[in-house]
């Protein structure tokens, strides 16, 4: 039975890609359900800003700078985290790039690299530094971000697809081999959401923004909150019966 009381009361997660959108509100709702967080991003003023305000509220944050895109970022980060509150007990990996509107062979060679390392090497970074910290416990749960572009084709970018479907198999491959280590690992299926990354695929174009809407049987984008409420209960021991999933937050999208 889950104990009465905040959703991750006493856990300890750090959260990448913080500084905004669904990482931002993973942030508060993470800490308003308990837990003390680690915050990763690039953006420096931004992060604090996050972290700043959870403090305020009354909760437990640290603000760590770093790029998901590298290791050595990522092993500080979870060695920062455990430093400052005793140990990792979950992770959400949820930093991302995306790009739109552009075929496959017009696709220059910086941008597939860019969504690559982002999407897909910052996750197998975040996995690296992270599963390590959680062993010696025995426990521990992991949330990667994947996408309605994770298992279909999409109007994203081919590279954006490709890498959200990579991310998949990595939760998966993940799952496996850590479970008997008790480290559960399971992904979001997110569909679209209404944060700065999306508004630079929507242009501040509202045809444009309502035919994303229209795409979910619920007629419109995620609140980035919907997402992080999800990341949320499968960080928690709510979910302990839940390994290698792929959580669809999507609206419906892809039960059409």
């Amino acid at each position: 039975m889950t104990p009465a009381g905040p959703l991750l009361s006493g856990k300890v997660a750090l959260i990448t890609g913080a500084s905004s959108g669904i990482g931002a509100a993973a942030a508060r709702h993470f800490a308003a359900e308990g837990a003390a967080v680690a915050l990763v991003a690039r953006r420096v003023d931004r992060l604090e800003e996050v972290a700043e305000r959870i403090r305020k509220d009354g909760g437990r944050a640290v603000a760590l700078p770093g790029d998901v895109t590298r290791p050595e970022d990522m092993e500080r980060a979870v060695a920062t985290a455990v430093g400052q509150f005793g140990r990792l007990d979950c992770a959400f990996n949820n930093a991302g790039y995306a790009s739109a509107g552009t075929v496959l062979h017009e696709l220059p060679d910086d941008v597939f690299d860019r969504t690559m390392d982002v999407n897909l090497r910052g996750v197998w970074n975040c996995l690296r530094a992270q599963i390590p910290a959680m062993l010696p416990a025995g426990a521990g749960s992991i949330v990667n971000t994947s996408s309605v572009a994770g298992v279909r084709a999409t109007s994203a970018s081919a590279a954006y697809v490709a890498a959200k479907h990579a991310v998949l198999g990595l939760t998966r491959a993940a799952a496996a081999e850590y479970g008997e280590h008790g480290i559960r690992v399971n992904a979001l299926v997110v569909g679209s959401t209404d944060t700065e990354m999306m508004d630079g695929i929507l242009t501040g174009d509202p045809a444009v923004r309502s035919r994303f809407g229209g795409k979910a049987i619920l007629q419109r984008l995620a609140d980035p909150t919907e997402i992080a409420r999800a990341a949320a209960w499968l960080c928690s021991d709510a979910s302990s019966f839940t390994t290698g999933s792929a959580l669809a937050v999507d609206g419906g999208r892809t039960a059409k």
